[in-house]
């Protein structure tokens, strides 16, 4: 029984690789001629948040790395490397940070209470973001709300990260790189802007209205005023 899962997997597996052969045989060729990512999306491991489903897009449209609460550390040489891979080599428009709401990552470091083993070591840098911000979560008295609002500032903690990284930096001034703050509500499925980054509030293009990242088979759009991600 505890193989069902997993055979279940391979047996869906074959069947989206025919349906997706049938309906372009060109797909998968092409996709074995290389990548051109135009997002790196850095977000958390949680089964519920898998980047390309919610995103409406396809292989080969998004380079992605996951943690636990998808923390954003200067000294971690796994999420550094992925960073400059996807902006020096890759040359990836856009980096987007991403948090979610129900995170147990954010409810862990709410609590006071071990975790255990490396996770402590891991969530530290999210139980610094809940110091650091102590008044401001003590007076959210709703459970639900605090876990987002820490989730919302993990976010923010992680772009100033982001911004101060050497790569990322020389990006954005040599080519207009975007970075991007959001958090996706898990409730609802739909992912929100939180105005951080290099454009601040609305995640506005170069040009001031709207970017459009086109993926293979859907597109993207960072959209100002409204404050969200929105998929066409």
């Amino acid at each position: 029984m505890e193989d069902d899962h997993f055979l279940y997997a391979l047996s869906s597996n074959n069947a989206w690789a025919g349906y997706k052969s049938h309906q372009n045989p060109h797909f998968f060729p092409k996709l074995a001629d290389g990548q051109t990512p135009q997002i790196l999306w850095l977000g958390c491991s949680d089964s519920r948040c898998p980047e390309t489903t919610i995103l409406g897009l396809q292989p080969g449209d998004v380079f992605v790395h996951r943690n636990i609460a998808n923390i954003i550390a200067p000294t971690d040489i796994n999420t550094s490397a992925v960073i400059e891979y996807a902006v020096a080599h890759l040359k990836v428009k856009h980096v987007v940070l991403c948090g979610h709401t129900s995170c147990g990552g954010a409810a862990a470091a709410l609590g006071d209470s071990r975790v255990g083993g490396v996770l402590d070591t891991w969530l530290a840098p999210l139980r610094a973001v809940r110091y650091a911000n102590k008044e401001v979560l003590d007076a959210i008295k709703d459970e639900r709300a605090r876990g987002t609002k820490i989730a919302e500032l993990n976010v923010e903690a992680g772009v100033n990260v982001l911004m101060a990284n050497v790569t990322v930096r020389e990006a954005i001034e040599e080519r207009g790189l975007q970075v991007h703050g959001c958090l996706f509500e898990i409730g609802c499925g739909r992912i929100r802007d939180l105005g951080l980054g290099t454009k601040g509030r609305g995640g506005l293009g170069l040009d001031g209205q709207e970017d459009v990242v086109r993926g293979r088979h859907a597109q993207i759009v960072f959209r100002g005023g409204r404050g969200e991600m929105s998929v066409k």
